[in-house]
């Protein structure tokens, strides 16, 4: 399991659903869950229903039932968050039950390094950092890092978005390497053809890793 985490809200969850369709144009089943109660969106961003979700998950329901293809993209399931803070659930209960779904299992993180962050931090096997260039969002994502660290959860890189270079100070203010730069493609940026080269190539350097 991989948790998609960063500092700002604005940039995981299309990061996510990026590399959910970069992973699954290599021919594997991916799994991306929305762990943010707070900001409960990507199901928006996939163009799938919002419901079911990870609530019935957290209930005891099959993943299959929380489970919606997106329309465009192939071997990819979404798995939406509850729709309300009245829907809120326990993490902890539902997240573990996805690890064993799909060759691979994305859950996008709440923003910055509060107490719903550290659940799916601590459940993943591995974080993957996302950040813009924004000071206040490198901060932000510093603090991410740390809460990553402290909880023994191995980071194994940063994604620069918005920007389409690599930038040395990143790497060293979070400690990371930088795995991959992707530039700023609008307002329909997951088709941006820029951009779905960039999320290829950070889906091969993380399956080089075998991740």
């Amino acid at each position: 399991m991989l948790a998609i985490a960063g500092g700002k809200g604005g940039c995981g969850k299309t990061t996510t659903l990026g590399l959910a369709g970069a992973l699954g144009r290599t021919r594997r089943s991916v799994l991306a869950a929305d762990a943010d109660v707070d900001m409960p969106d990507l199901h928006l961003l996939a163009a799938v229903e919002p419901t079911p979700n990870l609530a019935a998950v957290a209930a005891g329901e099959d993943v299959e039932t929380a489970t919606h293809p997106p329309p465009n993209l192939s071997g990819v399931g979404i798995v939406p968050a509850p729709r309300t803070m009245g829907e809120r659930i326990s993490l902890a209960d539902a997240l573990p039950r996805l690890s064993s779904t799909a060759d691979h299992v994305l859950v996008d993180c709440p923003a910055g390094a509060g107490p719903d962050a550290a659940t799916p931090l601590r459940i993943a096997d591995h974080v993957l950092l996302v950040t813009t260039p924004d000071p206040a969002c490198l901060r932000d994502t510093a603090k991410t890092a740390a809460m990553a660290r402290a909880l023994g959860t191995t980071i194994i890189g940063v994604v620069l978005t918005r920007s389409d270079r690599p930038m040395p100070r990143v790497q060293r203010l979070l400690g990371s390497p930088v795995l991959a730069s992707i530039p700023d493609g609008g307002v329909a940026v997951l088709s941006d053809e820029s951009v779905v080269r960039a999320y290829d190539r950070l889906a091969s350097v993380l399956l080089s890793k075998r991740l």
